[in-house]
């Protein structure tokens, strides 16, 4: 699944006369309304902190508050991006790695001093003063416009501006005049609205290309570390498991040998006992190759796998997979070995006796999974451990991730890629 934005050529290239057109219906629709909106906001303010010491009320009407700003940011920035054709990246919520209530208040306080939202504010508040003066501007403008024809009524004075009265001789040339500096003041505003609100809301170039530098190095070194976490613990399975399971067949078949002559009985036991510990051998060495590429997840999907991987599965997994259609390699991958670790950490680890596992193609093509188990929870994340290794895969793919594991449980585990990493 591929994205296309906008860039600053195909805006380039837009008739003009259309844009400044739909410009000034903008800044009419905001000076209608802008007002309005305003004054909503101020009285949700207000009465936030009137009933601040009202048992507590106003605390609600304040967090609702905060919630209505982004909503009104995002929207200007959205406006403003589609107005203009430029590549603007959409207002999103200010998020915090910790998890509960203490993670949701933090979250909340990062948008609240979030300078970007603020900033398309300032630019909505801009855009509806703009809108109240091209406004008075139209009228002045249709004004102008019938007070040329005043000859034509045979009266002898007309009305003016600032309850003064014109000559009628006189007025199609301020008639003319106004409709001229009307006209001109309303694409002015136009044209000052466009360079407002392409420097505080939109994007420049280079802002953009910093982004995508930072973006790319966090991804770049979580690819790092997660595939340093992999092999450490691929290095760790071989040493604990396949290695000492290898190293007494070797060592039971040298007695085997050993005692093939003068007591082959026990020479038999022994191959015997070497056949039974190269099989486990084997299972294991496949249990490893599966833990490092899931082959059914390139032949048959994510449902698939998934399916299988319940099946294997120590405790019982409820299973809901819903997917229209097929992501990137990376993504489902991604996706499918921070599921497959979080079952294994909820067997091993939490005492758990079932979990569930949610999985959903959202629209704008982002893959998003849920692992929730009924353990005993303080699940952490710890340098070098399963749930590290899933922070840096997922952040690897351009995703993110999120731990919800208090004491006494339950423990949750959500994690978005987007479906194109």
């Amino acid at each position: 699944m591929t994205t296309q934005t906008a860039t600053p050529l195909q805006e380039g290239t837009a008739r003009p006369p259309l844009r400044i057109l739909l410009t000034i219906l903008h800044l009419a629709a905001l000076g209608v309304l802008g007002a309005g909106i305003f004054g909503m906001l101020t009285g949700l303010f207000g009465a936030g902190l009137g009933l601040l010491f009202a048992f507590g009320i106003g605390i609600f009407l304040l967090i609702g508050l905060v919630y209505a700003l982004f909503g009104l940011g995002w929207f200007e920035v959205a406006r403003v991006g589609s107005l203009y054709r430029v590549p603007v990246a959409p207002l999103r919520r200010r998020t915090s790695d910790r998890p509960g209530f203490s993670g949701w208040a933090r979250s909340l306080g990062r948008q609240v001093i979030d300078g970007r939202m603020w900033r398309a504010l300032a630019n909505f508040a801009l855009a509806c003063i703009a809108g109240v003066i091209v406004l008075r501007l139209f009228w002045t403008l249709v004004w102008s416009g019938i007070i040329s024809f005043a000859p034509l009524a045979g009266d002898g004075e007309v009305d003016g501006p600032f309850g003064s009265l014109v000559d009628a001789a006189w007025a199609p040339v301020i008639g003319a005049l106004g409709v001229v500096l009307s006209a001109a003041g309303i694409v002015g505003l136009a044209l000052l609205h466009r360079t407002l609100s392409l420097a505080i809301v939109a994007q420049s170039r280079e802002a953009e290309l910093t982004e995508r530098v930072r973006t790319t190095t966090a991804q770049r070194e979580g690819a790092v570390r997660a595939a340093d976490l992999e092999r450490t613990r691929i290095e760790r399975d071989l040493h604990d498991g396949v290695q000492p399971r290898l190293v007494s067949v070797g060592m039971t078949l040298g007695l085997a040998h050993q005692k093939i002559d003068d007591d082959p009985a026990a020479a038999k036991d022994l191959i015997a006992e070497a056949h039974t510990s190269t099989k486990a051998a084997i299972t294991e060495l496949r249990q490893l190759a599966r833990g490092i590429h899931a082959s059914v997840l390139d032949d048959r999907g994510l449902d698939a796998a998934l399916s299988a991987l319940a099946s294997r599965s120590h405790i019982p997994v409820s299973l809901d997979v819903r997917m229209d259609g097929r992501c990137s390699r990376e993504a489902e991958a991604a996706v499918y070995f921070a599921i497959a670790e979080s079952l294994t950490n909820a067997a091993k680890h939490s005492r758990a006796s079932e979990a569930r596992v949610t999985v959903r193609l959202r629209e704008g093509g982002t893959l998003w999974a849920r692992v929730e188990d009924n353990g005993m929870g303080g699940a952490q994340v710890q340098p070098g451990g399963g749930l590290d290794g899933i922070a840096n895969r997922i952040l690897a793919a351009g995703g993110t991730f999120r731990l919800d594991s208090p004491a006494g449980g339950p423990t949750s585990l959500e994690v978005n890629v987007p479906c194109a990493s």
